[in-house]
């Protein structure tokens, strides 16, 4: 075993002693499979990714295991601009089934990468439902934190018409990331926030299944005209990690 695989199987056995029924049903709750969880809380998972900062070949690895602890790690400390074309597509692929690798770890590392949103775009239209969500998501960091003279806006207004026709009959994660992508442009692409309170208002409410949570869809316009309130638009974000 190599330096970088011992050290990978280290932080999975610090993982897996660090999990814990109770949020481990919590995950499942949120529709993650429990064979694929081991119950470790986000705030376990910081302090480890402090240690490994750097660890790419070790971030490989966890992502590797299809533990979504290990994956949504290795997102916290792979550098996404050091990653092929491949590789993204290889982790969007197996974050499948897992919506906290596909909304949050894979479009963190994708936003990095200088075709990030080509592979967005691509992602979007490939009628598989995990890998779409992670292409809004990853449309999403990008506007959320590129400077609006960097973006596209004639190609995000059209992604707008796409979103009112096809976000009310779209699979269940798909209409969840659309609905974030609208709130995200109103919210940070200060010279679009209009056009998206427009199509806040053609999309309505959006319904989609929570699993067994008290978790609602938000409202796009009700959270955009927050974001007003909070004198917050169109200040974007320094990094998309969370």
């Amino acid at each position: 075993m190599g330096e970088a695989t011992a050290q990978a199987a280290a932080i999975l056995a610090e993982l897996q002693s660090k999990g814990n029924e109770k949020t481990r049903a919590t995950y499942a709750r949120h529709g993650h499979a429990l064979e694929r969880t081991l119950g470790v809380s986000v705030a376990e998972m910081k302090p480890i990714a402090k240690k490994l900062k750097g660890q790419q070949t070790a971030a490989y690895e966890l992502y590797d295991s299809g533990l979504m602890e290990a994956m949504y790690l290795a997102g916290l400390v792979a550098d996404g601009a050091k990653m092929t074309e491949a590789q993204l597509y290889a982790w969007a692929r197996g974050a499948d089934g897992l919506s906290m690798i596909s909304d949050y770890t894979v479009p963190w590392v994708t936003v990095e990468h200088d075709k990030g949103r080509e592979l967005a775009l691509e992602w979007i239209g490939s009628g598989q439902e995990f890998l779409a969500a992670s292409g809004w998501r990853t449309y999403s960091g990008l506007v959320t934190s590129l400077p609006d003279e960097q973006l596209d806006q004639i190609e995000i207004e059209a992604l707008f018409d796409t979103i009112v026709q096809q976000i009310h009959t779209a699979r269940n994660r798909v209409k969840l990331t659309m609905n974030s992508f609208v709130i995200a442009v109103g919210s940070y692409v200060l010279p679009l926030s209009a056009k998206a309170r427009a199509a806040a208002l053609r999309i309505g409410k959006v319904s989609a299944d929570m699993g067994n949570t008290a978790c609602e869809v938000p409202s796009a316009l009700a959270y955009i005209e927050k974001m007003e309130a909070a004198g917050k638009l169109g200040k974007k974000r320094k990094t998309i990690r969370c």
